[in-house]
């Protein structure tokens, strides 16, 4: 009954912690915080072990520190003039690249250079594999006034996924690209991504709303398009379903709650070919021979010069390149190769499932340290499929909370087994020091606790006393009414002495019809007091048996004192045995002298 109870208050227990660990936002954001790093740890043992493979066709014109240098040398000032730009485009286009595209934003005319701002507009009109950034922002009314964008930027979203809201990417105000590129092209993607609270960018968004429209991420739009010219897709309006997923031709793309795909990072900042931008300068102009090859290409242009601020945190890299991240925004597009995490079921069914595994083989295993090893090694196996799920299925599934859970459930496990264990030992000390019939101590205790106490009061020069009685006449009563009648008498006389004595007075069944009593700290004139009242007591009380039956009986009883009476246990018991017997040939119910 014990075990059923226990074990029912560790799985309410259990149980309790799943429901509170799922409903605490604070729990809830401090499990997130260590799972996103669990995640960070994954995806950099996935890029040192090369199980992804970034696109080759992707190549990034870096504006890094030398070409940072070059510009300032050679034009005198930052931001590089735009009809440098119309010339590079103009240049590379004659390569037939797929796509050139530009992670910068040509925001405010030039005044001093207006004829290079038009160069750049012109190039936009002339080219439609030609892409350009912008982004949304928050800022104040009063600083800028939210400007109307051209319908052909935004896209048509039928969103059917109750889970996905874009409350995170709803803004009210555009910084806006030069109103000539505006109205030249609709290849304009925005470039707002999605740090976590920890401030590492490990996901972006696919769709961001502004003035109640929808407005395609520069990679998501890029890749799209992409997909539309190399794999012949087909789409007019963007479906989210009910499965959370962005459906593309054959390709799903899992959204979390808001809005956002999780990257899978193919290697940290370098990854994709660099080309400078000072070199393709020099090369455009002739100054260098052209040793790359730009056909088929999708050529990323920004800027991973430090001093230029466009640096992020992610997950394989403290310093990586925002048009880096662009890059493998595209890359995960165009390979479907985006992280989908499993829901929160399926964590909580495999935390539960650990926990359950757990908690059997606490219970069942009887060795605590092989308990424990089994126990760890579910959870190093946990910890490899959830890798693995990783590596080759692009699956993230959650460690941390299905650990907790399971650690949650070792320990409560190991106490409750031991509560237990700690009950079976107590019940088995009981068979062991404590006679069946009068459920009083037994005879070894008896002598255990003699020999203790003589100790203690040799060591603290104290006293105690112990008693020695015996039941009158109980070979006759056993004869005459029978051993069932016989162990009545002897269980109920029993009672008698453990309510007529102290808490701390030990109570034994010396053998047969014999019990003895131990009081600690006692004198012989409060001894011989308290056998007095017992043998009072004892005639006093009437015995009931089978049939409504009552009898009376008696007892006769010795009292010794240590150290005066003996010194030793053996020496007490036949002082007290003596005086015992006195009270027997002297006419029974009495204490003996």
């Amino acid at each position: 009954m014990l075990k059923k109870l226990l074990y029912t208050l560790w799985l309410v227990l259990f149980c309790a912690i799943v429901f509170i660990t799922s409903k605490s936002a604070n729990i809830t954001a401090f499990i997130d915080v260590i799972e996103n790093r669990t995640f960070d740890l994954r995806q950099n043992v996935l890029i040192k072990n090369k199980a992804k493979h970034h696109n080759d066709k992707i190549v990034i014109v870096a504006i890094d520190d030398a070409s940072y240098e070059y510009i300032l040398d050679n034009y005198g000032e930052w931001p590089l003039p735009r009809d440098v730009y119309a010339k590079l485009v103009d240049f590379l286009q004659i390569q037939k690249p797929d796509i050139v595209a530009f992670d910068l934003m040509f925001v405010k005319s030039m005044k001093s250079a207006m004829e290079a701002d038009n160069s750049l507009v012109e190039a936009f009109k002339k080219y439609d594999n030609l892409y350009t950034a912008m982004n949304f922002d928050n800022q104040p009314d009063d600083l800028r006034i939210p400007p109307s964008l051209p319908d052909r930027l935004s896209v048509n979203v039928d969103n059917k996924s109750k889970r996905v809201t874009f409350e995170a990417q709803t803004y009210h105000n555009c910084r806006v690209v030069l109103d000539g590129i505006l109205n030249a092209t609709p290849n304009i993607g925005i470039i707002n991504v999605s740090r976590a609270d920890d401030g590492i960018l490990r996901k972006m968004p696919v769709f961001l709303k502004y003035q109640g429209k929808f407005y395609p991420q520069l990679g998501f739009k890029i890749g799209t398009d992409y997909l539309k010219k190399n794999e012949n897709l087909s789409v007019d309006k963007f479906v989210i379903d009910k499965n959370d997923e962005v459906i593309l031709g054959n390709r799903k793309i899992r959204l979390d709650s808001g809005g956002n795909v999780i990257l899978n990072w193919y290697g940290g900042a370098g990854t994709y070919e660099y080309i400078p931008l000072y070199k393709l300068i020099k090369i455009a102009k002739g100054e260098l021979a052209n040793s790359y090859d730009f056909n088929n290409k999708i050529i990323y242009f920004g800027t991973t010069a430090s001093s230029l601020f466009d640096i992020k945190t992610t997950p394989v890299s403290r310093v990586f390149p925002g048009v880096e991240v662009q890059a493998t925004y595209l890359n995960n597009l165009i390979d479907n190769n985006f992280i989908h995490k499993a829901g929160k079921p399926v964590t909580i069914v495999m935390g539960v499932f650990m926990a359950i595994l757990t908690g059997i083989i606490i219970m069942c295993v009887s060795s605590a340290f092989v308990a424990s090893l089994a126990s760890f090694s579910i959870y190093v196996v946990y910890v490899l499929a959830a890798y693995f799920a990783m590596r080759y299925f692009n699956c993230w599934l959650d460690i941390v909370y299905p650990l907790l859970l399971a650690i949650t459930a070792f320990i409560s496990a190991f106490i409750v087994k031991y509560l237990i264990k700690s009950r079976d030992f107590e019940h088995q000390y009981k068979l062991a020091t404590t006679d069946g019939l009068t459920e009083l101590y037994n005879h070894r205790y008896f002598q255990e606790q003699m020999a203790m106490q003589v100790e203690n009061c040799k060591r603290y020069n104290t006293e105690f006393s112990m008693i020695i009685l015996d039941i009158d006449f109980f070979k006759k009563f056993n004869d005459t009414f029978g051993h069932q009648a016989g162990d009545a008498v002897l269980w109920q006389v029993a009672q008698t002495l453990k309510k007529n004595v102290r808490a701390t007075d030990i109570v034994c069944r010396y053998g047969g019809e014999e019990m003895s009593i131990i009081l600690p700290n006692t004198g012989k004139n409060v001894a011989h007091s308290t056998a007095e009242k017992i043998c009072q007591r004892v005639s006093a009380n009437k015995i009931k048996l089978q049939g409504d039956r009552e009898v009376s009986v008696t007892i006769s009883l010795g009292v010794s004192t240590f150290p005066y009476d003996g010194k030793t246990p053996s020496e007490m018991i036949d002082a007290a045995d003596k005086r015992l017997y006195n009270a027997k040939n002297s006419g029974r119910n009495k204490v003996g002298e």
